[in-house]
């Protein structure tokens, strides 16, 4: 066992360093890496392209061939852009990256907190959303992010120090109600990832998204619910190659006082809004509409 953890201590302080070394690199350097990662990806070996196509023609069926290969081509291409800033922000100064991100409506959190309420803030994977990471340098209250631990201890590791480079703290999915019930200190904002396919199928979490019955993950809700939060939805655009805007909708102000589903289904409509705007921006590669 110690032999084992050893090896694992080595291969995250490697794999970090190396990653550290690559985002030192000038940011058009790291765009060229993400062209050529985008060329093997798309067109030499075709990346769940089976996957993607089926996503995109499904849920647009009303665009034309053309227009569906359009969507999936520059979802690629952001794709690997993506992965490029997520390198570089790993030691780009916070101020630099505070120029690429513009958040509106931010001071909505604060209105919530203020009022004694812990706010969740349920997203979609639309545009660069690693960059929400960044969101506890714009607000004073505390921020943790909702998570599904990796199965490799490596990697696992290496997302939590990343992510938490600017003072996101992350909490198993497993564990998020009960921290959130057993917190005492001052009202906290907590993240929900909730758009991909939940392990567990519950009927009355089941909506339309994009012409498609599809399964949401319940956590989100029931965590609001249970612990009477207020709930805003953050809705993620790019204004360039390299800067996203965030803006903060509500949900709804005292989660407890809704009706079972109600919460799911406006995050829903609000992701729908999102990839609709930017469709080429929504994570295409997963499997959400399984059998």
């Amino acid at each position: 066992m110690k032999v084992r953890q050893a090896l694992e201590i080595v291969a995250y302080r490697s794999v970090y360093a190396a990653t550290y070394i690559l985002s030192l690199l000038p940011m058009t350097f790291l765009y060229a890496m993400a062209s050529f990662t985008f060329f093997l990806a798309y067109y030499i070996i075709g990346y769940r392209k089976e996957v993607v196509i089926q996503n995109v023609a499904r849920s647009f069926p009303d665009k034309q061939y053309g227009e569906v290969h359009a969507i999936i081509k520059k979802f690629y291409a952001c794709f690997a852009a993506y992965f490029a800033e997520i390198i570089k922000s790993i030691s780009v100064p916070a101020e630099v990256l505070d120029k690429k991100l513009t958040f509106e409506n931010l001071e909505l959190i604060n209105r919530h907190t203020d009022s004694g309420r812990n706010v969740i803030a349920c997203l979609g994977h639309c545009g660069n959303w690693e960059m929400i990471n960044f969101i506890p340098y714009k607000i004073h209250q505390e921020a943790y992010a909702v998570y599904k631990p990796l199965e490799s201890e490596t990697m696992n590791k290496l997302m939590i120090k990343l992510r938490s480079r600017f003072g996101l703290k992350l909490i198993p999915d497993t564990k998020v109600i009960g921290h959130i019930l057993s917190k005492t200190s001052p009202p906290c904002v907590y993240l929900f990832l909730t758009d991909q396919y939940p392990p567990i199928k519950e009927e009355k979490y089941k909506f339309t998204l994009l012409n498609q019955e599809t399964y949401v993950f319940s956590g989100m809700e029931k965590s609001a619910r249970t612990s009477g939060a207020a709930v805003i939805y953050l809705h993620i655009t790019q204004l360039s190659k390299g800067s996203y805007k965030i803006t903060c909708i509500p949900v709804c102000v005292s989660a407890e006082s809704t009706n079972d589903g109600e919460i799911t289904q406006k995050y829903v409509d609000f992701l729908t809004e999102n990839i609709k705007e930017e469709p080429y921006g929504w994570l295409w590669t997963h499997k959400r509409w399984k059998g």
